[in-house]
């Protein structure tokens, strides 16, 4: 754990780096991205590595995370302020993203900040990019960025990336087949996984 401070709020100008403590005691890095969204890194330490490091590995994910729960693991020492750094030359620029609304397979595809297309969630194009989400920085992303790491095996209920979600809702109708809103559409494209 990092030094809990209960006056601690969350900085997010742009450049702004944090570790913060994952599942099993390691340690992953973020960066706040103009848009203020968070920039996980491809690392993950047992300590806190030198900074040039950090900012040299490549990027794992770019997500929304809520700025109160940042605030919230600051406070309680599961994040620590490592400072504010020029952004990483892959945070500069804006990833695409998905809006799928619930109850539809159609999707909007989002790039540079305006609705660029729209396609089926089962596109193959688009099944490494996020789905717009909100994640809580206690209680999501410990296990968001195991599942994003991918060496140890996430939890089942870890949705980020379409395919991920779409292996998701999957899941769901499987455990639960008498709810009707966890049934998939007829037209529903298998991911083949299960």
């Amino acid at each position: 754990m990092f030094e809990s401070n209960p006056k601690a709020r969350a900085d997010l100008k742009s450049g702004t780096l944090y570790a913060l403590l994952g599942e099993g005691g390691w340690i992953y890095y973020g960066q706040i991205t103009d848009e203020k969204s968070v920039g996980f890194f491809l690392r993950r330490d047992r300590e806190v590595a030198k900074v040039p490091d950090i900012l040299a590995s490549p990027v794992m994910a770019v997500v929304t995370v809520v700025y109160p729960s940042i605030t919230r693991v600051l406070r309680a020492g599961h994040w620590g302020k490592l400072g504010r750094y020029e952004l990483a030359g892959a945070l500069k620029i804006v990833p695409p993203e998905v809006q799928w609304p619930s109850g539809t397979l159609t999707v909007t595809v989002w790039e540079g900040g305006l609705a660029a297309r729209e396609t089926r969630v089962e596109d193959p194009e688009i099944q490494g990019l996020e789905v717009m989400a909100a994640w809580d920085a206690e209680h999501h992303l410990p296990a968001r960025l195991t599942a994003d790491f991918g060496v140890e095996e996430a939890a089942w209920h870890v949705g980020g990336p379409v395919f991920r979600e779409r292996k998701l809702k999957e899941e769901m109708a499987r455990r639960f087949p008498d709810q009707p809103w966890h049934q998939l559409p007829s037209d529903w494209v298998r991911t083949g996984c299960h």
